[in-house]
């Protein structure tokens, strides 16, 4: 009898989902890791006994999944279990039911992966529970060296209605202690891990206790405690890919605490929309004049700003789009530079329905990105996710 085998489908895009998840199965199971598709269908074909298929994906990638699972499907693979996890699963279960895989789970899956794979269900949706202390569980995979950054905060209490992350993990703001976080950048130095990166829906609410306000002295703590573990050995990025900030969050004593301790020249901060209008209607929680005042004073603190900006929001008129396009003018004349996206309806949030409509990018819009882009001013995948829209449209359109 051959033992039982995992296969993660590694991809890029959603390596980090799994980072949690690999520690609790890689003393149990043989854990091998594809890449993209090519050696995802090679380890199917190629490895003997049971195999268990694990996915994590977003709404953005449900048409190359779906076309890969007709793929799979179609070899007729004896002892074959396929499992989808993640923010798109977690949405719309049934449907990734109806394409092809055996089990779904939904929400936060560490508290039920072990058991799904050790003893198969008879309900096909399984439901996770909330990881209230997040020292429980490693952020990443020393045996198998999958690093990444280390998860500090999970959770998010805003609830902006574009935004699948409190629909995913609660609107509860849980935080990773310091101690443990201590304790991971020993494994990252030790495996010759030099630069220190944080995933966490805002970086600056880390040990908030309501995630809506900072807590200065665990934030300073925070960052001084790993300044002082890696000295000058190291590098902490905090503020920037694969987190962020919210604009009302930015002040001089936040900004000072990045300056003191930080390595990076650059924040990545949440904007969204120029109209005060969309900002209500998405349920973003601060205003324009925040965005004004985070850009001026990262300016002026001698950081780079990248801006997100979201145009095709549900309900957006060619007033908001105006509106829009003058503070992204403002704010790039001050100095900032903008990360420019096309709104993709993703599931479960409350927009993910009425989202589902076409929408183009009219000559404004268009005129100002001829205008900002040789300038460096302006960067982003917006006519990718254009095309991605208009197939999930489509797609959607056609879903039974």
């Amino acid at each position: 009898m051959y033992e039982t085998n995992i296969i993660i489908y590694y991809h890029k895009d959603n390596r980090y989902s799994f980072h949690p998840l690999i520690p609790l199965l890689e003393n149990y199971f043989n854990i091998y890791f594809a890449r993209n598709e090519e050696e995802l269908l090679s380890l199917i074909e190629g490895i003997k006994g049971e195999k268990i298929l694990l996915f994590s994906f977003f709404t953005t990638q449900i048409l190359e999944i779906k076309n890969l699972i007709e793929k799979i499907r179609s070899l007729k693979i004896n002892n074959l279990t396929l499992i989808a996890g993640g923010a798109h699963p977690t949405g719309r279960p049934k449907e990734i039911l109806d394409l092809g895989f055996d089990y779904v789970v939904c929400g936060e899956g560490e508290y039920v992966i072990l058991d799904l794979i050790k003893e198969r269900k008879e309900n096909k949706i399984i439901y996770g529970k909330q990881v209230l202390n997040l020292d429980q569980f490693l952020p990443f995979s020393e045996k198998y060296k999958k690093f990444g950054p280390i998860e500090i905060s999970r959770g998010c209490p805003f609830g902006c209605y574009f935004c699948q992350t409190p629909f995913l993990f609660g609107k509860n703001m849980r935080h990773r202690s310091i101690d443990n976080i201590l304790k991971l950048i020993d494994i990252l130095i030790k495996n010759n891990k030099k630069d220190i990166r944080f995933i966490t829906p805002n970086a600056l609410a880390y040990g908030s206790f309501d995630g809506k306000s900072i807590n200065y002295f665990l934030l300073e703590e925070l960052l001084k405690s790993i300044r002082e573990k890696i000295k000058n050995k190291g590098r902490i990025f905090f503020g920037t890919f694969p987190s962020e900030i919210r604009p009302e969050f930015v002040n001089e004593e936040t900004i000072s605490l990045i300056k003191k301790y930080c390595d990076n020249d650059n924040l990545v901060i949440g904007c969204q929309s120029g109209s005060e209008r969309i900002l209500k209607l998405i349920n973003r929680g601060h205003k324009i004049a925040d965005i004004y005042k985070a850009t001026e004073i990262i300016i002026k603190n001698n950081l780079k700003a990248n801006l997100d900006f979201i145009f095709g929001f549900p309900n957006e008129e060619e007033e908001d789009i105006k509106e829009t396009i003058k503070v992204i003018k403002d704010l790039t004349k001050m100095g900032a530079r903008i990360h420019l996206h096309t709104f993709i309806p993703l599931s479960q949030t409350p927009l993910f329905e009425i989202g589902l409509k076409d929408f183009s990018y009219n000559k404004e819009i268009k005129k100002l990105i001829k205008e900002l882009l040789p300038k460096g001013k302006i960067y982003g995948n917006w006519e990718r996710q254009l095309i991605i829209r208009k197939r999930l449209i489509e797609f959607y359109k056609n879903w039974n």
